[in-house]
């Protein structure tokens, strides 16, 4: 038997996160969500650059980011969710990350998040009201205005950031733990726990049953398409070597 709303609601919230939109509505907007974003630098990592540093990604969150693939698939009558990172900087951990896990897309160097939006909803069909992003900072905030499901990867620095996200209801959860404590991990499995099929998901794949071969082999046919802006702003295809 699937955990309940209110079981997802209290295990999620007894470990510090918060739920802005409260569960059973989150839940209704999952059923239309179609693809998920994610930016990269603080989300998948604590942002921190250079002496060594190359902004990575931990196989904890890889993880997260494939069984919520999979859990989406299943509701969503084995459509595959859009999958895709959206980047003001040139991360080389995030295309790398994207060509193994077979994102569809990242958008790299746009530092507009609204263009690399707009862009998206032009070329994909997907309604703004139909995406899922995962963010933490301000940068992010013209995606988070508009689309259907915001998840806000905490950092305690950020106090009156996190106050103004709040105030102005700019996400519906609020992780309790943070890009380098592996905050994606912990919103893709609430976000499977209000999806109704977090018990099934971890079961499928722990078989590895006919549906998560399917699914897998779906998801591996996708070959990653990169978008950068040129010099007039402009946001066009990258070829990656």
């Amino acid at each position: 038997m699937e955990n309940s709303t209110e079981h997802t609601q209290h295990i999620f919230e007894s470990e510090g996160g918060e739920f802005i939109t409260p569960p059973f509505v989150l839940m209704e907007k999952l059923k239309n969500i179609k693809a998920i974003v994610f930016d990269w630098d603080g989300v998948f990592n604590e942002g921190v650059k250079g002496g060594g540093n190359h902004s990575g990604f931990s196989e904890i969150d890889s993880m997260g980011t494939n069984m919520l693939r999979f859990s989406s698939w299943l509701i969503h009558n084995k459509n595959l969710p859009l999958s895709v990172i959206m980047t003001g900087a040139n991360n080389e951990a995030a295309v790398d990350f994207a060509t193994r896990e077979h994102f569809d897309s990242v958008y790299f160097g746009v530092p507009n998040k609204q263009k690399a939006l707009n862009h998206l909803i032009a070329n994909s069909g997907v309604r703004a009201e139909e995406i899922a992003f995962f963010y933490d900072d301000i940068l992010d905030l013209p995606v988070a205005k508009n689309v259907g499901a915001r998840v806000f990867i905490k950092s305690r620095a950020k106090v009156a950031f996190s106050e103004y996200v709040r105030h102005h209801e700019l996400a519906d959860y609020i992780t309790a733990y943070s890009g380098g404590e592996h905050g994606v991990r912990e919103a893709c499995e609430m976000l499977m726990g209000l999806n109704g099929n977090f018990i099934t998901t971890i079961e499928k794949r722990m078989s590895f049953s006919d549906d998560y071969t399917s699914y897998l082999n779906s998801r591996n046919n996708n070959s990653s398409v990169f978008f950068t802006k040129n010099s007039d702003g402009e946001i066009i295809e990258h070829y990656v070597s």
